[in-house]
């Protein structure tokens, strides 16, 4: 009885603690209410969460959306230009990337964050997207660049993964088959982008410095998306940390293009590369000096940097998948069997592997390689989720957590399954491709999608019918790897592997 008297005379004395304590309690109560859910605090927003989770911040965000019906608004900290609406609401995509198209460009906060990519076709808006998007179009429907692409893939499949896989399986030494993966793409798509081949793709594993400076600039652009923007400011003031990797990484990029640009004028004009086609169409172009090779510096990067990260990153996961799914892999073996595809890597072969194209689909649906898009609304909105946006409410849709909501995918979203996507009869669904975020977004469906699927179909074929590939030290009941924090979906520590020999059966 001699505790109420001591606690109201201590109310008195101290009211500022007891103010304190009971406004302490009713946020403790609410954050134990919605412990799922990131709490937007005074002041700092919801950065604690976000640093508490930043190691697994996909599956983080997949969680959260889980208990917030899919869409959640996240306060940033005190300085930050406002809050931001996460969402994987299939309406909103829709809404956002189709119906109201117009009123979503990237703005000048993207361009500004992503500005190592300059003005090409990632950063751009309006008519210059519009034109760059036609002209991306034009080329890489081109008959004789797609024969070329082919061609040039089925010999550095043949003439380098091959043998340095066969290497790899002859020593039993493990390997980061993610590094392998990079390297494959980035000589394809240099070959495919500027006509020269680096050679990253070698057995002694070379540093290529262009390759270097693109992971050293993606670590950045990541690190601005969760960095306060005071901190971020000061380090651009004092020329310092990531403000200097960047600068450095650019350097490096500016001078790499600059050479391949050199490089490829001083060769025929008849290759069927995509940089020999832009320097053909200069006029078209309307640029000149150095304008139109700012143009072409920041197109090819661009291009870059779609056709490397993406690629190896959805192979990397999809052989993963393939290591804890056997009977996957099984199936993906019997249709190459009964389907090989032809030395040239014609993509009339590649259609007929429906089942892989299943899988494909499936393991993208799962690890999108683009896990999150940025959209701010130029004018004020709302989405059919009943969300208000507008010019200081940016948005972020994470397509990592689209790919995995009961809501959308039904209760086994979270299983590897490649037969969703196909019907009775063994035929693919196209139409499930409308709640595939990972490759179709609306008008901004990925100009590259039919090129990666074949190119990706080519490096299975080249690699499963010969290699069985084993994760290192990883059970069958084991969990995914941490995705890496990164814009495009690495994994953490990359995936330690050793390649066998696969025997006939």
């Amino acid at each position: 009885m001699e505790l109420l008297p001591w606690l109201l005379g201590f109310a008195v004395k101290y009211p500022e603690i007891m103010v304190s304590a009971v406004c302490f309690l009713l946020l403790f109560c609410r954050f134990r209410r919605r412990s799922k859910l990131p709490t937007n605090w005074p002041v700092v927003g919801a950065l604690p969460a976000i640093v508490v989770n930043a190691g697994r911040v996909h599956d983080w965000v997949t969680e959260f959306l889980r208990a917030a019906a899919m869409s959640h608004v996240v306060e940033g900290p005190w300085g930050s230009p406002g809050d931001v609406l996460v969402t994987a609401d299939p309406a909103n995509v829709a809404h956002m990337f189709t119906a109201n198209f117009g009123n979503y460009p990237k703005g000048e906060e993207f361009a500004a964050m992503f500005d190592v990519l300059g003005g090409g076709i990632f950063n751009a808006d309006g008519e210059s997207w519009s034109f760059q998007r036609r002209k991306a179009h034009a080329l890489l429907s081109d008959a004789r660049f797609r024969a070329a692409v082919a061609a040039s893939t089925a010999r550095k499949l043949g003439g380098g993964l091959v043998p340095l896989l066969d290497g790899l399986a002859a020593s039993g030494a493990a390997v980061d088959l993610q590094d392998v993966f990079m390297r494959l793409t980035f000589d394809l798509t240099a070959m495919f982008v500027f006509g020269v081949d680096p050679g990253c793709l070698a057995a002694d594993f070379p540093t290529v410095p262009f390759a270097t400076a693109m992971d050293d600039a993606e670590e950045v652009l990541f690190y601005r998306h969760i960095a306060p923007v005071p901190w971020l400011r000061l380090q651009s003031y004092l020329k310092i940390g990531h403000y200097k990797k960047m600068a450095k990484a650019r350097e490096v990029l500016d001078a790499s293009i600059a050479e391949f640009i050199a490089l490829r004028r001083e060769r025929a004009a008849d290759d069927a590369d995509l940089l020999t086609s832009y320097l053909a169409c200069q006029d078209e172009i309307g640029k000149d000096g150095t304008v139109f090779d700012t143009f072409l510096r920041d197109t090819t990067l661009n291009l870059m940097v779609a056709g490397r990260d993406t690629t190896s990153s959805a192979l990397t996961w999809f052989f993963w998948l393939l290591s804890k799914h056997p009977d996957v892999e099984a199936k993906i073996l019997s249709e190459l069997r009964a389907h090989p595809p032809s030395s040239t890597g014609a993509a009339a072969d590649l259609k007929r592997l429906v089942y892989l194209h299943a899988a494909l689909s499936e393991s993208l649906r799962l690890y999108p390689p683009v896990p999150f898009e940025h959209k701010a609304a130029a004018k004020p909105d709302t989405l059919p989720s009943g969300v208000s946006v507008g010019p200081t409410r940016r948005v972020i849709v994470s397509l990592y957590s689209m790919g995995r909501m009961e809501a959308v995918w039904g209760k086994d979203c979270e299983a590897f399954r490649p037969e969703r996507w196909l019907t009775p009869a063994g035929r693919f669904q196209h139409e499930r491709s409308c709640k595939f975020a990972a490759f179709n977004v609306g008008p901004r469906t990925c100009l590259g999608r039919d090129l990666a699927f074949a190119q990706m179909k080519a490096v299975v074929a080249a690699v499963v019918p010969r290699f069985r590939v084993a994760a290192v030290d990883a059970g069958a009941g084991e969990a995914p790897p941490t995705p890496k924090l990164s814009i495009i979906l690495h994994m953490r520590d990359g995936l330690k592997v050793r390649v066998h020999r696969r025997r006939e059966d």
